[in-house]
């Protein structure tokens, strides 16, 4: 005759077999894990999508010169006048950048050329005294290769402050353009009205 014991353990055994997942509920509960881990990745994946940059380098700067924003404005739109700041650049110094002047459209959608041709692009958008946008090359990118230089002119309690942003431009050129647009458009420019106040 079985003890207690042999009957307990006996009717212990069976419950663990009827509750035990049959063949059919393991394949289907692994098929879930896996479906459930494969739909968590693709939630996390989904959280940063495909295409969206989040190191893409930028530049912005707010430089103030003390003049009004309506001769800051002619100073950076006016082929005459910013060919006189480009005289004056570290560019025109240290690159050997052949005589060509600066071609300058006032209107938008019109081309402008800089630098002896170095800096090309199209002229996006133009408030006067108030904001200039421009699609801006270097001659050094690769073809097709454009960025968007936004000037933005603020009355400043000095004169006027450009609210400066660039952005789109290949990567690994931040220092060096913002270098750039220092030496060779701040500083100059800042000389220029200072000359012609």
């Amino acid at each position: 005759m079985a003890s207690l014991e042999d009957k307990m353990i006996e009717s212990m055994k069976q419950n663990d077999r009827r509750n035990a997942p049959s063949r059919r509920q393991l394949i289907a509960g692994t098929a879930m894990a896996f479906g459930g881990l494969a739909a968590v990745s693709t939630k996390l994946w989904a959280g940063t999508p495909e295409g969206i940059s989040r190191n893409a380098e930028s530049i912005h700067q707010e430089p103030v010169f003390s003049t009004n924003p309506k001769r800051v404005y002619e100073a950076l739109t006016d082929a005459k006048q910013f060919q006189k700041v480009v005289l004056l650049s570290e560019a025109m110094k240290s690159m050997g950048i052949s005589a060509a002047p600066a071609e300058i459209s006032a209107e938008a959608g019109g081309a402008f050329s800089l630098f002896g041709g170095y800096l090309t692009g199209r002229q996006l958008e133009l408030v006067p005294n108030v904001r200039v946008v421009q699609a801006w090359r270097a001659g050094s990118w690769a073809k097709g290769d454009y960025s968007i230089a936004k000037f933005v002119l603020q009355e400043d309690v000095s004169g006027t402050k450009i609210v400066f942003d660039h952005g789109g431009f290949p990567n690994g050129q931040a220092e060096h353009l913002a270098e750039g647009w220092h030496v060779n458009y701040w500083e100059p420019l800042q000389k220029y009205l200072a000359g012609q106040s």
